[in-house]
């Protein structure tokens, strides 16, 4: 049993949200340090729940804010009043995310730099700890295009067919998601006394010009959506930009995807994967009635290829409530891909040995498995 007395309790300002959704989901890895406290966007119209909220956490990392508006004042009255809130409530860590728009010439930034100060001269009056984050570009699974990057804009557009234009074929300068919610939990178990912090600017790992990102991404619909190859990836950051591009596909729709089976009079041959990644192939048998799996993958990419009996794959995104199952079965060839933050599970639902194919793309490290348990 877990002892819970010396871990942090973390909440998370809109939680909901694009950023938060990541962070809270990868701090509940942690659980042999962290106790996430759920908070919910109506805590900022009741006041006493909004205490109660904060009265139950040791840090809080403050996200909520809104983006886009048509009147850009509503914007910057909007993300200064949730401070102001927040401040009226708490006496604890906080650690406020903001932008380099606080750079540029528009409320939305303004409201990012004045939003940090408020809470730098709260931590500075309480003596309380604030880490001011200042963000680049973040991008990474399941942004809400037209809203949170133009990645997922793109990827949004190539999946649904539609051609995306460049307005400004500027330098993006980025932070996978992954990364900075790394770089959160980081300065949540080990905070820097004080307000020393208080604009902390998060580096990008990468910089490419949208032009180069969108011919990327073209790449990928093309072998991987249109031609089911797996694309090389020749960086940290074409693997992140991959597995943002699948979390865009439609499952339900595109599987399971039937293969060619090729036959004559010596009996049958059948492609399974292209690839240009390398990684690990392997097969299991399974005894009717049997589940495999219950697990997800945060950055793995995994297709389970069924070859002979009939099988049940169950996919579950993390947090969703929404489970999508797909029949495969051996007398037609089939597969599934595995998007990362999905638990998924096989099971024989025929009466002969299921044998199913699988392919990820790297090799199993003990110290790094990247594989964590939930039923779907």
């Amino acid at each position: 049993m877990i002892n819970t007395e010396n871990m942090l309790k973390v909440g998370i300002t809109g939680q909901a949200g694009f950023i938060g959704t990541h962070l809270f989901n990868f701090l509940n890895l942690k659980k042999d340090k962290i106790i996430t406290i759920p908070f919910t966007d109506n805590y900022f119209k009741d006041q006493d729940k909004l205490k109660k909220f904060v009265s139950e956490c040791d840090a809080i990392v403050h996200l909520a804010a809104m983006n886009r508006h048509g009147d850009p004042q509503v914007i910057y009255d909007t993300n200064l009043n949730l401070v102001n809130q927040l401040i009226a409530a708490m006496e604890v860590h906080v650690l406020f995310s903001s932008s380099t728009q606080e750079e540029r010439d528009n409320l939305y930034g303004k409201s990012k730099h004045d939003g940090r100060l408020l809470l730098k001269q709260w931590a500075d009056r309480s003596q309380s700890r604030f880490t001011g984050f200042v963000i680049p570009n973040v991008f990474g699974p399941f942004g809400n295009p037209f809203y949170n990057s133009v990645i997922a804009t793109f990827c949004h557009q190539l999946i649904h067919n539609e051609h995306p234009k460049i307005v400004i074929d500027a330098n993006l300068q980025l932070i996978y998601v992954a990364e900075l919610v790394d770089l959160f939990y980081q300065k949540i178990i080990d905070p820097v006394p004080g307000t020393d912090e208080d604009n902390h600017r998060v580096d990008y790992t990468s910089e490419n010009k949208v032009s180069e990102i969108l011919l990327t991404l073209q790449n990928f619909k093309n072998e991987y959506f249109n031609e089911h190859c797996f694309p090389e990836l020749k960086s940290k950051f074409e693997l992140n930009l991959f597995n943002t591009f699948r979390s865009y596909i439609d499952h339900h729709s595109r599987y399971p995807v039937l293969l060619k089976k090729n036959t004559d009079q010596r009996g049958a041959f059948t492609e399974t994967i292209k690839s240009s990644l390398g990684g690990q192939f392997s097969f299991s048998t399974t005894n009717p009635g049997i589940t495999r799996g219950n697990h997800f993958h945060t950055r793995k990419i995994e297709r389970f290829i069924v070859i002979k009996g009939k099988a049940i794959i169950e996919i579950r995104k993390i947090g969703s409530g929404e489970i999508l199952r797909f029949e495969l079965n051996g007398e037609q060839p089939s597969f599934v891909d595995m998007p990362v933050w999905y638990t998924h599970n096989i099971t024989n639902v025929g009466k002969e040995e299921l044998i199913t194919l699988f392919w990820i793309n790297e090799f199993f490290n003990p110290d790094d498995q990247d594989t964590y348990f939930e039923n779907v």
